[in-house]
């Protein structure tokens, strides 16, 4: 057990619950935002009581995140925040043609990754650098990017914009944070979420031959694979304003229509 505390947003379910449990099972202390409270109910069942905050909050709401941020600043009382994952945003990136694409769809996944990411932030910063000025350590941000930052499948064009959004506020973050706080950017590819999700959204999960041997690592992703990427970086000291890809290699591999 020690006092590092780490934030996450969209912690209740998929890549987020695997990141909270992952710092929960190594004794950081993990506050959990989310909008789901069924969800965020879960987690707390599968997570030391003492060591877990549980925030229910819409990431994308300027009110709602300083509400949550003061009740986190409460709860560590003189103890540091080392890390804050921007990690929420909206799971499914397929909107159709654009030509029927409403601007209120477009703004949904515009705030729940982009906007949602700058209001954390700026929420988190005096709480990083309070902790940077206490033990020494630069605070680090990392934000949860996409693949799809560098890459596009059709009609994906919220999902991908916001993505790419996130990439370029993690490099300005970097350079005008540094070096009290470090930030960079995670890149998953295919994980696979559906056995992560809470028990009334979970489904069972049999990946094809084929699902397989899209990736030259010879399997689709897991959560826990993006949970270890997070605690390198936030051990990382000499790395920040970078885009850590973690796609079993699916990108760099070229493939052919049949």
């Amino acid at each position: 057990m020690n006092d590092k505390a780490i934030a996450i947003t969209g912690a209740a379910q998929g890549i987020g619950r695997a990141i909270a449990l992952h710092f929960a099972g190594i004794g950081w202390r993990v506050a959990a935002l989310d909008r789901d409270g069924d969800a965020l109910a879960e987690l707390a069942a599968l997570a030391p009581a003492d060591r877990l905050l549980t925030c229910e909050c819409d990431v994308g709401n300027e009110l709602a995140v300083k509400n949550a941020f003061g009740e986190i600043a409460d709860w560590l009382g003189d103890r540091p925040l080392a890390c804050l994952v921007n990690n929420a945003g909206l799971a499914d990136p397929y909107c159709g043609p654009i030509e029927d694409l409403a601007l209120a769809d477009w703004q949904a996944w515009i705030d729940a990754s982009l906007t949602a990411a700058f209001l954390c932030s700026r929420a988190a910063v005096p709480l990083l650098r309070a902790g940077h000025d206490a033990t020494g350590e630069a605070g680090s941000i990392i934000n949860i990017s996409s693949t799809r930052a560098a890459m596009s499948e059709p009609d994906t064009f919220g999902y991908t914009a916001a993505k790419g959004g996130v990439d370029a506020l993690t490099h300005a973050l970097a350079v005008s944070l540094g070096p009290a706080i470090r930030v960079n950017a995670i890149r998953p590819g295919w994980i696979e979420t559906r056995d992560w999700q809470k028990q009334s959204a979970r489904e069972p999960v049999k990946h094809r031959p084929k699902d397989k041997a899209q990736h030259p690592a010879g399997r689709v992703g897991r959560p826990q694979d993006i949970a270890r990427a997070v605690e390198y970086l936030c051990d990382a000291g000499f790395v920040t304003g970078q885009h850590l890809t973690i796609d079993g290699g699916m990108s760099v591999k070229m493939i052919y229509a049949h």
